[in-house]
């Protein structure tokens, strides 16, 4: 398998981000949410910008940069810093199939993101759910650092620990 383009997301990248979604939610229960209608997921009204990682003509990762609605991690970075929200974007909806990873893949998307971020001021920060050790130690060697801890909500009143990360200054 070759490594992995990362580029631009296109509207047509759209039904095969919506299934590698579907495989990582099969393999690591990643989302908790939007596996029910995995292309409105993918393609929420909040995201500023998405990348998707493809690997001999299939989409296998995706990342996007998104507005903030509600993350505990702004709330705890505006807290902590006195950013204004205007400059603050969420890093969501990163997800690779396992085929794909140790390739650098998340890495490379995750660093497509943060030159995003970086190119027009804006500080990205996440919440990642602890579960998710892999993703926490991608994002720690990128130098993200953790700003506290938190609960992701999802369904119907569900939630699991979460931890909430800041990129790193530019």
């Amino acid at each position: 398998m070759n490594p992995a383009v990362v580029r631009p997301f296109e509207r047509d990248d759209l039904p095969g981000a919506a299934t590698a979604l579907l495989k990582v939610h099969e393999t690591d229960g990643y989302p908790v949410e939007g596996v029910e209608d995995p292309e409105a997921w993918v393609s929420s009204d909040d995201v500023l910008a998405a990348w998707v990682a493809e690997m001999d003509g299939e989409v296998v990762g995706h990342v996007a940069v998104m507005r903030p609605h509600g993350e505990a991690a702004v709330s705890l970075w505006i807290e902590q810093s006195g950013d204004d929200e205007a400059r603050v974007a969420v890093l969501g909806r990163l997800f690779v199939v396992q085929a794909a990873r140790k390739h650098a893949t998340g890495r490379r998307l995750t660093e497509a993101a943060m030159s995003y971020g970086r190119e027009r001021d804006l500080r990205l920060v996440l919440d990642v759910m602890t579960k998710d050790t892999a993703a926490i130690r991608l994002y720690e060697r990128l130098g993200w650092l953790r700003i506290g801890e938190n609960a992701h909500h999802f369904g119907n009143g569900e939630s699991i620990p979460a931890v909430c990360y800041v990129a790193p200054d530019a």
